[in-house]
């Protein structure tokens, strides 16, 4: 069989896409696959502030219309980049094993969050991310940075239309390694001192409702610890009702039989920013609706 896998045009999206053939075509050799990028709306503006474009749907809409169309097979999506359910018609495979999913820093000059001077300019273009920084660094100044990796780090070595320098930017550490740049990394970021978006380091397999045979194919390649956390966390995300313009994380692990799951949600301007850690054994059962409920009483007293 031979299958068109749709992606975005980036280089990460192009690796990650690669990547995924790769192990496919070393689980089933009879078959053949082609990429094929496709630009999203998402793409086509690189100046707004993702909060100012729209939804997350804004990275796979055009992706998910080649889908349903039947000019794609499948595609391959980072999943925190996913709304939290895919569009009628379309389904998501369960999950592969997750690369990195920590937030890090590449810094300028400096080594080490801690050593950065007072008032340092971080670029981002997540809430989530500004607002646990702030957190940890109240003087920081952050400022709105968009695109692809390269282009973040191309801008830290430029100055901002100001004449000022920003000394550092906020990245995943999966796309940094599966760029092969983690040499670049300055400092990881733990889940304590900055909870990912939720699925963060996970990749979305996107295809068809109706094409049984290629999700069979993906389901057995899936990652059960990494399955397990893809549902806590976007079930967090659609509990708590969250979209672009909230500050919201979500990061959930599975050891034995003890599940644990760590959310942060906040304010649109991040005035104020709830963080709660809960855990369960023996079952994920009732562990959104604890964290849910604990944001809650935490931000409203209810």
């Amino acid at each position: 069989m031979h299958y068109k896998v749709g992606t975005r045009g980036s280089k990460l999206a192009v690796q990650q896409t690669t990547q995924v053939i790769e192990k496919l075509k070393a689980a089933y050799p009879d078959d053949t696959f082609e990429i094929e990028t496709i630009v999203t709306s998402g793409d086509q503006n690189q100046t707004s502030a993702l909060d100012a474009i729209g939804t997350k749907g804004v990275f796979v809409d055009a992706i998910e219309k080649a889908l349903l169309e039947g000019r794609i097979q499948l595609a391959v999506h980072s999943m925190k980049d996913m709304p939290d359910m895919p569009q009628s018609g379309l389904v998501f495979s369960r999950a592969w094993k997750r690369e990195d999913p920590r937030d890090v820093l590449i810094l300028r000059k400096a080594g080490h969050l801690e050593k950065l001077k007072q008032g340092a300019i971080i670029g981002t273009g997540s809430k989530r991310r500004a607002y646990q920084l702030k957190r940890l660094r109240p003087d920081l100044e952050i400022v709105p940075i968009r695109g692809n990796v390269d282009t973040r780090i191309r801008k830290l070595n430029e100055p901002m239309p100001d004449g000022r320098m920003i000394d550092g930017i906020v990245l995943a550490a999966a796309g940094l390694k599966r760029l092969g740049r983690e040499s670049e990394i300055s400092q990881y970021l733990t889940v304590d001192e900055m909870i990912p978006a939720p699925s963060q380091g996970t990749l979305a397999l996107e295809l068809r409702a109706d094409h049984r045979e290629l999700l069979e194919k993906l389901n057995a390649l899936a990652d059960e610890a990494t399955e397990c956390a893809t549902k806590l966390e976007r079930g967090f995300l659609k509990a708590i009702g969250g979209d672009c313009h909230m500050p919201i994380g979500a990061y959930a692990t599975m050891e034995g039989d003890v599940y644990q799951l760590r959310a942060v949600y906040g304010t649109e301007d991040g005035s104020q920013l709830a963080t709660v850690c809960v855990q369960t054994n023996g079952t994920m059962d009732g562990l959104v609706e604890r964290a849910v409920d604990q944001i809650h009483n935490q931000l409203y007293g209810c």
